[in-house]
């Protein structure tokens, strides 16, 4: 008697079918990007949330393709990439492909972490291994595949297909993302500011009291579109303020920003996945949080915060504090900071992880010497 072979066994067998198709070649991409969505466990970075807003607001000279995994007729796989030649200095050229980024400096300063294939959670490490294998082979004109915002499991593939291919791999960029790990909050009885180190804990204590003495704090969370983009508002003039007066450029410079994260705000409001928070003591705005939640995390995206001479007086520490207990509350899972150097981020992270920008390639003379003259 024949026995039937199951499922997952017959799946093993199948070849993984990788496709590089213009994104045209796809009219019903939202409707098959969300059915694989649900079954794979990517970040909010890969979400239609995040991506359906990118393409929307994708500059006119960019020509973006999507790979498209198979098995059977099953999509298991997705990702977007985008061609152009990477110059430095003026000099070096690089043809490449990169991954949910442009080449654009201006619109990929829109910043994309926890960035990787958007992969069926059943079988994600072959179909991103496989994907990644294909791209570094086949890709028209590719001198370097671009990965950016890579988080370890991720770059931990990376690296795997980079050794097989004997593939040269570089890191653009070395960082690492901080987080509030709730659960272990939780596991140590639930009072997130008791686990602080204590003169941070004394500081933020303070700087409550401080601003409780002006009429009491009020934390509010933007109940609709109406007032998110309020508090949209909100954020950009202390956001611009706080960067003016260090003399340094703002995310508002960047002419992409608003369009697209209005349009974000105004889609993801409705499905939970946007969060802006206000905080005010005495009628006065002092900190706006840009937030977006997916999964049960919490994921600090931006924020602006009224700083004051009297250093006593916290305005990010406090910020972050209450949203982070505030997360507690709603049983959700981490509050993360993601990549960067904020200071606060130190002091009130309980964990982190490595957040790392790189590329792969064939390793000829012209590459290392690129390396060596453009480490970053």
């Amino acid at each position: 008697m024949m026995l039937l072979r199951n499922h997952d066994a017959v799946i093993e067998d199948m070849p993984v079918v990788v496709e590089l198709l213009p994104l045209d070649g796809i009219p019903d991409l939202e409707a098959i990007w969300k059915d694989l969505e649900a079954r794979a466990d990517g970040s909010f970075f890969l979400s239609w949330h995040w991506i359906g807003c990118w393409l929307r607001h994708l500059p006119a000279s960019v020509t973006p393709h999507i790979i498209v995994v198979r098995l059977g007729d099953r999509a298991v796989g997705l990702a977007i990439l985008c061609r152009c030649t990477i110059r430095r200095f003026g000099l070096l050229r690089t043809p490449s492909w990169l991954l949910h980024e442009t080449g654009d400096p201006l619109f990929d300063g829109l910043t994309v972490e926890y960035n990787g294939i958007l992969a069926d959670r059943s079988c994600a490490e072959r179909v991103i291994v496989d994907s990644l294998l294909w791209m570094a082979r086949n890709l028209p004109g590719c001198d370097a595949l671009v990965l950016a915002g890579l988080d370890a499991s991720a770059e931990a593939l990376a690296r795997r297909v980079a050794a097989e291919l004997g593939y040269r791999l570089q890191v653009r960029r070395a960082d690492s993302a901080r987080l509030v790990d709730l659960e272990v909050v939780r596991q140590r009885g639930g009072n997130y500011r008791a686990g602080l180190g204590r003169s941070t804990r004394a500081g933020v204590n303070r700087a409550i009291r401080l601003y409780e003495a002006r009429g009491g704090i009020e934390y509010c969370v933007a109940r609709d579109v109406d007032e998110a983009l309020a508090f949209f508002y909100g954020f950009e003039r202390l956001h611009r303020a706080l960067w003016a007066a260090r003399g340094k450029p703002h995310s508002f410079a960047n002419p992409a920003f608003r369009p697209f994260h209005r349009d974000l705000i105004r889609r993801g409001m409705d499905a939970g996945v946007v969060r802006l928070c206000r905080l005010s003591a005495g009628g006065r705005d002092f900190g706006y949080l840009y937030n977006f939640v997916w999964r049960g995390r919490v994921l600090n995206y931006q924020s602006g915060f009224a700083y004051e001479d009297d250093n006593r007086i916290k305005p990010g520490f406090v910020s972050h504090v209450l949203a982070i207990e505030d997360a507690l509350a709603r049983g959700e899972e981490a509050y993360d900071f993601m990549a960067g150097p904020a200071g606060h981020k130190i002091h009130l992270a309980n964990a982190q992880a490595s957040m790392n920008w790189i590329s792969i390639g064939p390793d000829r003379l012209s590459s290392r010497i690129k390396a060596l003259l453009s480490p970053g």
